[in-house]
């Protein structure tokens, strides 16, 4: 049952976003300052050298608010991100994802340009095949090992035997160990902060004794390189560490306010849709943001609170705690009270705008092809174009 509710629905005004044409992806800069300063503070008391993740953001002017907070180099996830950010004079650049053949020439033509770029393997079949043509040092790649520190995806673990075989192959054809790095993506399984503190270290821990193999066995292996939002923020101490990558924190998400890292209040990134209707039976408000806006992702739905499609709020950024989008089509998204509420749903009139948290940054971000930019007062004051590709 929906019941009327004039005065939410006068408040649910703003000049400065009714003149948007919906969907529209909302950046509240004040946000993202403030948690890029978190990030900061944060490494700072770790005395370790930052290398943001930015394809998360796939856009320059936020990537220049790390760069202004003291980041020197950058992590990407795909080429297309490196040639770009390289474009804008980036040049000292991670490619965190394990190389694959097709993609060498390209990487290889990167290195020629004047990019600094490191590579990273988790094999010997590809390590052989990373210096074709036996480049000099000042041409060739340079090159991680991945390590698995928590089985959630790719690498090798710090004991195996593969561990020495990818570095001796890698000696093999002329390229030296330039260092190990690490990615601890169960830390979105965790559940409390002492879990997360406990990933953390298992990460640190994982990544550092690979590097010592390293080492005894005569391989230089200066960087030593761990990564991922929930750990950045919850290590204790990031002993033998050299690096820390991380990019979600930027914006941050319900996925993370879910494990307990960031509150909603700090989520910097929105989605502005407009009400086109209703079903007034079923209980539903429809807008005009659907998965082709929020995207299907669905991160929070493993979580003890499941936000549905995304958390809805009102013009100002507030959540109208009970409501989520519940179901979405490709151009129509459904809101409605979360399962269990007995509270009614606001009446929001056709024409009403609505901000949507979404789950997953990245994946709601990659809907879009520009930020709107949000000052302190809630007025669009920029609109930041963002890339795609490959």
């Amino acid at each position: 049952m929906m019941v009327s509710a004039t005065t939410l629905a006068d408040k649910q005004v703003n000049p400065a976003l009714a003149a948007l044409e919906t969907p529209a992806l909302l950046l509240d800069a004040n946000k993202m300052d403030r948690n890029i300063e978190r990030m900061r503070a944060r490494l700072a008391r770790h005395q370790v050298s930052f290398r943001p993740h930015v394809k998360t953001n796939k856009c320059m002017q936020v990537t220049q608010r790390l760069l202004d907070a003291g980041a020197t180099s950058i992590t990407v996830s795909t080429l297309r991100e490196a040639e770009y950010f390289s474009s804008h004079g980036v040049k000292d650049i991670l490619y965190a994802v394990s190389m694959s053949p097709n993609k060498l020439g390209h990487a290889l033509r990167l290195r020629e340009s004047g990019v600094k770029l490191a590579v990273i393997v988790d094999n010997v079949e590809m390590a052989l095949q990373l210096n074709p043509d036996r480049l000099s040092a000042a041409d060739r790649l340079d090159v991680l090992i991945e390590i698995d520190s928590d089985g959630h995806r790719s690498g090798v673990v710090p004991e195996a035997a593969a561990l020495l075989e990818i570095a001796q192959a890698l000696q093999s054809v002329g390229l030296e160990v330039g260092g190990v790095m690490t990615h601890a993506g169960d830390s979105y399984n965790c559940r409390s902060a002492a879990a997360l503190c406990a990933l953390a270290e298992q990460e640190r821990a994982a990544v550092v004794r690979a590097a010592q193999r390293l080492r005894d066995a005569g391989h230089s292996c200066p960087v030593v390189s761990v990564g991922s939002t929930p750990t950045a923020l919850f290590a204790e101490h990031l002993e033998g560490v050299t690096e820390v990558r991380a990019g979600v924190f930027i914006f941050f998400d319900l996925v993370m306010a879910g494990i307990g890292v960031c509150s909603t209040d700090e989520i910097a990134l929105s989605v502005l849709a407009t009400v086109i209707g209703h079903q007034k039976e079923k209980g539903w408000t429809l807008t005009d943001a659907g998965w082709m806006a929020m995207s299907r992702d669905r991160g929070t739905s493993k979580q003890p609170v499941d936000q549905g499609y995304g958390l809805v709020c009102d013009i100002a950024g507030q959540p109208l705690g009970h409501m989520l989008m519940v179901d979405a089509n490709q151009e129509h998204g459904i809101l409605a009270p979360r399962s269990g509420s007995t509270l009614d749903a606001p009446y929001l009139p056709v024409g009403t705008q609505v901000r949507i948290l979404p789950n997953h940054a990245c994946a709601t971000a990659a809907q879009f092809p520009a930020y709107q930019v949000l000052d302190a007062q809630q007025r669009v004051t920029d609109c930041w174009p963002r890339f795609y590709g490959w």
